[in-house]
């Protein structure tokens, strides 16, 4: 049988167990170990702060506890409430030797002055009225001694100025529009809303004022009052300024949206709203033509319109010399403004009455041959028509241009703008 032998040095058993015969790992690979992965800074930093951390816990863990005083730690019992902070036991100052009673201070001896007594106490709802004296308990008089005198409650002082009679005074509302605060509608309507004191108590529809009444108004009524809006309208001739009348219609149906003039800068937005309680302040003919105001605004309104109103209202008119009766005719062709004497044009600035009553001065003088300019601080009815009948002339056209600081300016006929909230009359 033939035999196999092998060449080379025969490899050693791996050694298993060290010197002292103890059992030890394998060792993987060739022999060579791996090295360990080093920590990052940032992790040893934190590890540090952790290891920090465990040992402060530590530390206060192994403090010794306080020592409390045991009566100071019983359970107090429901509805303990001391009268002050009460420090602990053990940090209380220690007490001094007691005094005896006549080493105490004068405030806690008997023979110290007392404090005098007050008079009874008397509840609001059982006071009596300053027409009478106060009630006086005798029970309570009884202990105070033979001498004792019960107080007298002081009489309040009376304001003449505060109290009004219902016979005397001004009616609030009047006296309101007086003070040009409100229209006496607004002033009624402000009223019933509870926005109006007077002396500092809310008013009563109907009451009367003195003239020195302090009167207050809430500002929820400006805010309201800031929102009522002024219309300025160019009134065409065939419309009536009131309420329509034979068939006409009245100027404020012209007050819409596609009537408005492209040019207004007043940057108020049209709502619905503004249609309500618009009113115009102030007339002109159904022959006339210009500037008419259409308001909802009570103070305007007395601006404009009122009994006291001294606003200018300017107008161009447009005449023809008829003469008067009686008088010497005047060639055909003559000019109105060379038939008309200097007597008849001065009669027209003052001097002229109507329904038997004097009319105030007006600025009246000649614009051009045929028209005059009438400056007016008042307005009857027609008024300018019939002081040109006076002197022998024929209104064939007015137009109203100015009121007050407000001119027509460029607005179109038929149109109309909003008042701008910088624009007085």
């Amino acid at each position: 049988m033939a035999t196999i032998t092998l060449k080379g040095k025969p490899k050693p058993a791996a050694k298993t167990r060290n010197a002292e015969g103890e059992k030890r790992a394998p060792v993987r690979g060739k022999g060579v170990s791996k090295p360990r992965p080093t920590l990052s800074k940032a992790q040893a930093d934190r590890a540090e702060r952790e290891a920090q951390f465990q040992k402060a816990q530590q530390q206060r863990n192994e403090r010794p506890a306080p020592q409390r005083d045991e009566r100071a730690a019983r359970p107090k019992p429901a509805g303990f409430k001391p009268d002050r902070p009460q420090p602990p036991r053990g940090d209380a100052p220690p007490r001094g030797p007691r005094a005896r009673p006549d080493e105490r201070p004068p405030q806690f001896r008997g023979d110290a002055p007392q404090r005098p007594e007050r008079g009874p106490r008397v509840r609001p709802d059982e006071r009596p009225p300053a027409d009478r004296p106060p009630r006086i308990d005798q029970r309570r008089v009884a202990n105070r001694g033979p001498n004792f005198e019960p107080p007298q409650r002081p009489q309040q002082r009376h304001n003449p100025a505060r109290e009004v009679a219902p016979e005397d005074g001004e009616r609030l509302s009047k006296r309101m529009s007086e003070l040009k605060m409100a229209s006496r509608r607004e002033a009624d309507e402000w009223i019933a809303a509870g926005w109006v004191r007077v002396n500092g108590k809310v008013a009563v529809l109907g009451q009367r004022v003195g003239p020195d009444a302090q009167i207050d108004i809430d500002p929820a009524a400006r805010q309201q009052q800031a929102q009522l809006v002024t219309v300025l309208l160019h009134k065409p001739i065939g419309y009536v300024s009131g309420q329509a009348e034979d068939g006409y219609q009245p100027a404020v149906v012209l007050f819409q949206p596609e009537n408005r003039w492209k040019e207004d800068a007043s940057g108020i937005k049209p709502n619905a709203g503004h249609h309500r309680n618009l009113a115009p302040a102030g007339r002109l003919d159904i022959d006339s033509t210009g500037l008419l105001v259409l308001t909802q605004d009570g103070r305007i309104a007395r601006v404009l319109i009122g009994d006291d109103s001294d606003i200018e209202k300017e107008y161009l008119v447009r005449v023809e010399y008829v003469g008067l009766p009686g008088a010497e005719p005047v060639p055909e062709g003559t000019l109105p403004n060379a038939a008309l004497s200097n007597n008849k044009l001065a009669l027209l600035n003052h001097g002229l009455e109507l329904d038997g009553e004097a009319l105030k001065p007006a600025k009246v003088s000649w614009q051009n041959e045929q028209q005059l300019r009438f400056v007016l601080r008042e307005g009857k009815k027609r008024q300018i028509r019939r002081m040109c009948e006076l002197v022998g002339l024929k209104v064939v056209g007015l137009k109203r241009v100015r009121i007050g600081r407000i001119p027509l300016g460029n607005l179109p006929v038929g149109q109309w703008r909003y008042l701008a909230p910088w624009e007085k009359f």
